[in-house]
């Protein structure tokens, strides 16, 4: 719909005349076209310009793709999905997506049909072009990620080029599988438009499909922002009924591990729904411990190691063994068995203690890069080190996350992680059968609505475990009830 046009101007004396109106809608073009080739962002915001009022972007997997401004989003949300509730409001299809435009009372209405249609225009453009290129997109994504895998992150910065790209030091990787993976794999590509950064974050990310599952690498910085992928992917999860995992950010030479923590993760996940490999929610210590409480903490205790030092004993400590740990460092076990020797010697810990273990995971997961000028300090001798959090505090995170475990429970899940997640010993100790420890560790993980298998979940139930642990937690005072299965513990 076009304004209507002016009459000439008369000779004579008077005012000068206005600009014709005839040359808004050039104007208008001029001004939409410029900011569509910067890009779908810059188009949105100069929509919301022209029409004196907000503009927003939005699909019904990802939300408002784009908005302006930023906070106009869950408005064009909502008019997107009631739009009769919304008449005065202009609303259009776009491509895969719709337009929602809210003008400004001054603005006409036939300005407004203008530049809706105009946009709308320019974003059907956009997309076919998009469309042309997203075969060797995809092919490159899925090179990148191959790279990432096989522990070349560096060969698949270069692959990938730009700034997000070569400055990213750590991956977040998710794993979404089911039958409609494929559809998924579309839908997300449309949406998210992952050659770019995602939405306001400095995140990119890498989107690849292999036979059923839907694969996704973030990249970031340690302390990269994940609030856009996460409910990103979750609606891709549960609009496509996968089930998905993801698992705690890694550093890029780490994303094999990682690889496998999302596996674990997407394997215990319900359909339509996506599982973080640690699951533990507001209980988790990277949400309760102070982060520059952390960060200092985390720096005075790794002083001692340099980068390869650290990156041995995050994968040792990640993967569970010097055997898991040697592909994702390239080198022999024998070698992995060595470099851990030289790094308990240099922090003056025993790397077989379970709680050493568990302390020294939590300070790799730490979101802050190593401080070298940091003072090193040892491993503390309780679970948590009191500059971190007090008894009390420490005493009251560990009952809120052990709570719903009764005594019986809560005793063979302990004797369980102190013998790093193995059965047999476990069950010997605790003078059970195996069979019995296995149904109750079961019964653990669905008390608690986590995934015993994940190395996170485990590090920090240990630690609250053991923070919690009372003489009256001795596997002597298990109940008995006689018979083969509960036969008591070997003297």
């Amino acid at each position: 719909m076009t304004e209507s046009r002016a009459g000439r101007a008369q000779h004579g004396a008077g005012p000068a005349p206005a600009p014709a109106v005839e040359d808004t809608p050039c104007r208008a073009a001029r001004r939409l076209t410029q900011a569509a080739g910067r890009s779908d962002a810059a188009l949105i915001a100069e929509a919301a310009a022209l029409a004196g009022g907000w503009a927003a972007l939005v699909t019904p997997a990802a939300g408002a793709l784009h908005s302006h401004p930023h906070s106009a989003g869950p408005a064009g949300v909502r008019a997107a999905a009631h739009p009769r509730s919304h008449p005065h409001l202009t609303i259009q299809p776009a491509a895969d997506a719709v337009l929602v435009l809210g003008p400004g009372k001054a603005t006409p209405a036939p300005r407004v049909a203008l530049i809706a249609q105009l946009t709308v225009d320019l974003l059907l453009v956009l997309a076919r072009q998009a469309d042309e290129t997203r075969g060797a997109e995809q092919r490159l994504h899925g090179a990148a990620l191959h790279l990432l895998l096989s522990g070349h992150h560096r060969l698949a910065a270069d692959m990938l080029g730009g700034s997000t790209a070569t400055h990213a030091t750590h991956a977040t990787v998710y794993r979404l599988a089911g039958s409609n993976a494929h559809t998924a794999h579309q839908a997300l590509w449309r949406a998210a438009q992952p050659g770019a950064p995602l939405g306001s974050t400095t995140t990119r990310m890498l989107v690849s499909l292999a036979a059923r599952e839907l694969v996704v690498v973030a990249l970031h910085g340690a302390r990269g922002d994940q609030s856009a992928t996460l409910p990103l992917l979750a609606r891709i999860a549960e609009r496509h009924q996968l089930s998905g995992g993801a698992a705690d950010p890694a550093p890029l030479d780490m994303v094999p591990t990682a690889w496998a923590e999302a596996g674990a993760a997407r394997n215990s996940a319900a359909v339509g729904c996506l599982v973080p490999a640690a699951g533990l929610g507001a209980h988790g210590l990277l949400r309760v411990l102070p982060a520059d409480r952390l960060a200092a903490w985390s720096a005075a205790v790794l002083q001692p190691l340099d980068r390869d030092q650290r990156r041995t004993l995050e994968a040792w400590l990640r993967s569970g063994s010097a055997q898991a740990a040697a592909p994702a460092l390239d080198v022999s076990e024998g070698t992995v068995r060595s470099r851990l020797r030289g790094i308990g010697a240099l922090l003056a810990a025993d790397l077989e203690r379970p709680t050493a273990q568990a302390q020294l995971l939590l300070a790799l997961r730490a979101p802050a890069p190593p401080d070298p000028a940091a003072s090193y300090v040892r491993l503390p001798a309780t679970p948590l080190p009191p500059e971190l959090l007090g008894s009390g505090q420490a005493e009251r995170w560990a009952s809120a996350l052990l709570a719903p475990l009764d005594t019986r429970l809560r005793t063979a899940l302990r004797c369980w992680l102190g013998q790093r997640g193995r059965t047999a010993p476990a069950a010997a100790e605790l003078g059970l059968h195996r069979a019995t420890l296995t149904a109750w560790l079961n019964k653990c993980g669905d008390t608690l609505g986590l995934d015993l298998s994940s190395v996170t979940v485990r590090a920090e139930l240990h630690l609250a475990a053991e923070t919690l642990a009372t003489p009256g937690e001795a596997q002597a005072a298990l109940p008995r009830r006689g018979g083969r299965t509960y036969r008591g513990p070997r003297p």
